[in-house]
């Protein structure tokens, strides 16, 4: 007997179908360890997208990841890809407040990749439908996400852009000045030192050490 969890949401459900394992896999009220099908169904817009277990783990972490990146304002990439090629992905539709969620089915199925455009509302509907799903200790008893602090060479500057501009642009803009006052100054002419041929240099001769023009003793 397959078991059926859904978890329901003002504008998202997220249905699983499996089964049980273990000595009585047809039992309803078993764990859910088996995943037969994942539907994720939004009921405003009746688009719905649908897969395996690959499916509902690539979908958790795309939102997770995508989640946290809206709550910080840092982005969070997430790996979803699975062994088959198959992944999740979460991206802002620009200028519109909507977010598009796609999946990409495994490689080697002729199926193209997915997508839904989703509003706010909906999209935290996710969130949340997802939580319960990672919460429902009855459903995948061995799927967790693993959260692990974000990287720090995705953590953006609290300085603004333009202020951490600035002295780049000072010291640029000063190399230019001192560069223009370099080419207009005069180039130093070079002359050769001046010298007097008739007035040949006193010529101290060796010897006594004497003046050559002094008394003698």
């Amino acid at each position: 007997m397959n078991i059926q969890r859904p978890y329901r949401l003002p504008n998202c459900t997220l249905t699983l179908e499996g089964m049980a394992s273990g000595t009585d896999p047809g039992s309803s009220n078993g764990d859910l360890q088996i995943i037969l099908n994942a539907r994720c169904q939004f009921l405003s817009t009746n688009q719905s997208l649908e897969g395996g277990r690959a499916f509902l783990e690539a979908l958790a972490k795309a939102v997770n990841s995508y989640a946290q990146g809206c709550l910080s304002g840092i982005p969070h990439p997430a790996e979803t890809k699975g062994e088959n090629g198959e992944w999740a992905e979460l991206m802002p539709l620009p200028d519109q407040a909507l977010h598009r969620l796609v999946w990409h089915p495994p490689a080697d199925e002729s199926s193209e990749a997915i997508a839904v455009d989703l509003s706010t509302v909906e999209l935290f509907d996710l969130v949340e439908a997802v939580d319960q799903f990672i919460g429902d200790r009855h459903t995948l008893p061995d799927f967790s996400l693993t959260l692990e602090p974000l990287s720090r060479r995705h953590r953006q500057s609290d300085e603004p852009f333009v202020q951490r501009a600035i002295p780049a642009s000072l010291g640029a803009l000063g190399l230019a000045v001192f560069a223009l006052v370099l080419y207009w100054l005069p180039i130093p002419e070079i002359r050769e030192p001046e010298g007097n041929p008739g007035n040949p240099p006193n010529l101290v001769q060796p010897g006594n050490g004497n003046p050559p023009n002094g008394p003698t003793p």
